[in-house]
């Protein structure tokens, strides 16, 4: 690859594509904004009237965290190290199993708007307030990158100005957030996903084509060492093993879905219960193509660039520009194309931040407006609106914030486990343990909130070991150029750089280092512990008190349950219809009235023939 190389930019179909994505999303608020009168309450607004069906629910839940992250920073994930990333699709499963199981069936017979309503249920006014203002911290984070992300794909690819399409994110997504309310959201991401899955396949399908078939781009990998899944490796310091993805990125997932109010608003909006289940498997399906295609997208990024890493050749100033840097690399020839995956990254970007800004609506209408005053439901419709836009501001400010962070999918994991594993934790200890109290849900909600900040910003701070990194090997010996302006990293040299195979021979002998080399998928799994572990031991020792049976998890909320329910009573009714066969029922009949001597109906005044006074027949 020669270093002189111009890449080119965008024509006019890339041009015409890219806005007919912001035109038709646009276009969905307006016509939610027009075909719901208005959003007459709140309740409308927030929650689309609570009659969403299950396939729209489960393309808005797939859409709402699988955002420009998954679309630019996954397929630089994989290529940095390696295709192991792909058991997050295990993970997927027990995900989905949980919170379908767990936590759906409690919110959705509580009828509640926000899932911090619970708390208060459950334990007291504080504990939702501590939920509530560790949501809006951790959501208006998350959503400075989720915008950050696609802007910086669009620098990179088109050399728009980058706080220009920050900008422009924020407000297409408070446009349509603000007149369309729920619905208008959950129906852009019905289209948004499609755009996200197909920026990816004409990836996928122009690298397949150009590197020679499907199996010369396994083999690429194979021999690069990227198709890694065999590393059953137990140490909790390494980076990524399939126990560090399957159950560490499951209770990180579980966070997300099973109390993050983003996907809890939207399977309680279904029209009922079983919709609300169907959205959540039907939405598995979902999570696991677009994770297939970022995985395998990775991989053809490997198989293109093995040779000449762009990243340590000077091409790219950092890992997340690598996918749009190749999308202009393969696709220059097809216009419309490129044009098609800045869309598809700007698509994720939309679906999650509509979604974040509904979210932090609903939560501060329901937790923190609602409890202090006595508003008119069309007055608090309003409200919502203004929140709305408030809430949009925010999130594009934040979006300078996360231009300083580094690597975006990593952080982005780290806020989300950082923030959501104590959330978890205290929803668990309040659905799972019924003789848990307010005092012992409180003490273990900052236990574990303290200790994950801990972990969270001390491995921030104190870089871990190169070899719990993991780096794979990256080559720059096919690259036609000159390296001389320092921008060397670990993945540079072959295979004796002593960046890639030493470490600190002092690294290990600290136990705090140790601590802060904690792979950060193991982040949320500290303060669900931590916070369980706590709330049980203090709540034992305070005293438990009585609480309303649908506070908690119960037997017939289980599918399992349900299954055995049906089938016994299927078993019961047969075993009924074959009794009639029965010696015993048949000898309860009395006998003492079969004489032939006489007729039975002349004992039974009930079966007389009906008579008047005189005697005569009355019909």
């Amino acid at each position: 690859m020669d270093a002189s190389t111009k890449m080119t930019t965008f024509v006019v179909w890339d041009y015409v594509v890219f806005a007919l994505m912001l035109l038709v999303s646009a276009g969905v608020g307006v016509y939610f904004a027009l075909a719901g009168k208005g959003q007459r309450n709140s309740q409308d607004f927030l929650m689309g009237g609570r009659d969403l069906t299950a396939l729209p629910v489960a393309f808005s839940l797939t859409a709402s965290f699988m955002s420009a992250i998954t679309v630019l920073a996954t397929p630089a994930e994989v290529y940095q190290y390696g295709a192991i990333y792909g058991f997050f699709g295990i993970s997927y499963m027990l995900v989905v199993a949980v919170c379908s199981e767990v936590f759906l069936p409690v919110f959705y017979r509580l009828g509640i708007t926000s899932s911090y309503e619970y708390l208060e249920m459950r334990f007291n006014r504080g504990a939702r307030l501590c939920g509530t203002m560790i949501f809006i911290l951790q959501t208006v984070s998350y959503t400075g990158m989720v915008i950050y992300a696609p802007a910086l794909a669009l620098n990179q690819v088109t050399g728009f100005d980058l706080w220009g399409a920050v900008i422009a994110t924020g407000i297409v997504c408070t446009f349509y957030c603000t007149l369309g309310g729920l619905k208008a959201v959950v129906w852009t991401d019905v289209f948004q996903v499609g755009i996200m899955v197909a920026g990816l396949l004409s990836v996928i399908v122009r690298a397949t084509w150009q590197q020679g078939g499907f199996l010369a781009i396994i083999d690429d990998s194979r021999h690069g060492g990227r198709l890694n899944f065999w590393n059953f490796d137990p140490s909790p310091l390494k980076r990524h093993t399939f126990w560090t993805i399957t159950f560490g990125g499951a209770v990180i997932w579980i966070s997300i879905y099973g109390v993050n109010q983003a996907q809890v608003q939207r399977y309680i909006s279904c029209k009922s219960l079983i919709h609300a289940k169907m959205a959540l498997l039907l939405n598995l399906v979902g999570l696991w193509v677009i994770l297939l295609c970022s995985v395998f997208s990775g991989l053809c990024l490997y198989s293109i660039y093995k040779n000449c890493d762009p990243w340590n050749a000077g091409l790219v100033s950092a890992p997340d520009q690598l996918m749009p840097y190749m999308v202009l690399d393969i696709l220059r020839d097809f216009p419309g194309l490129p044009g098609l995956f800045v869309a598809a990254a700007y698509s994720g970007t939309l679906s999650t931040v509509s979604s974040s800004i509904n979210a932090l609506t609903a939560v501060t209408v329901e937790d923190l407006v609602k409890p202090h005053s006595s508003i008119s439901e069309r007055t608090l419709s309003w409200i919502s609106k203004g929140l709305s836009v408030v809430f949009g501001v925010i999130c594009i400010g934040m979006a300078g914030i996360a231009s300083v962070m580094g690597g975006i999918l990593q952080a982005a994991i780290s806020i989300l486990g950082i923030t959501g594993g104590p959330l978890l934790g205290l929803f668990s200890l309040g659905i799972l343990c019924p003789f848990a109290n307010s005092v012992g849900a409180l003490v273990g909600f900052l236990s574990g909130l303290a200790l994950s900040l801990w972990v969270g910003i001390g491995s921030h701070l104190h870089t871990p070991s190169i070899n719990y990194k993991q780096p794979l090997y990256l080559s720059t010996d096919g690259c036609n150029l000159t390296m001389t302006d320092g921008r060397l990293n670990w993945t540079l040299s072959g295979e004796e750089s002593p960046l890639v195979l030493q470490e600190d021979p002092e690294y290990r002998t600290h136990m705090v280092n140790e601590w802060y080399s904690l792979s950060y998928l193991y982040f949320s799994v500290v303060g669900t512990i931590t916070v369980m572990a706590v709330g049980i031991i203090v709540s034992l020792l305070t005293g438990s008190k009585k609480l309303a049976p649908e506070m908690t998890l119960k037997k017939e909320d289980l599918t399992c349950y349900y299954l055995y329910s049906t089938l016994k009573q299927k078993i019961s009714q047969a075993m009924k219809r074959t009794s009639n066969l029965d010696l015993n029922k048949h000898s309860k009949k009395d006998f003492g009235r079969n004489n032939p001597a006489f007729c039975s109906s002349e004992l039974d005044l009930s079966s007389q023939v009906p008579v008047d006074r005189r005697g005569r027949f009355s019909p």
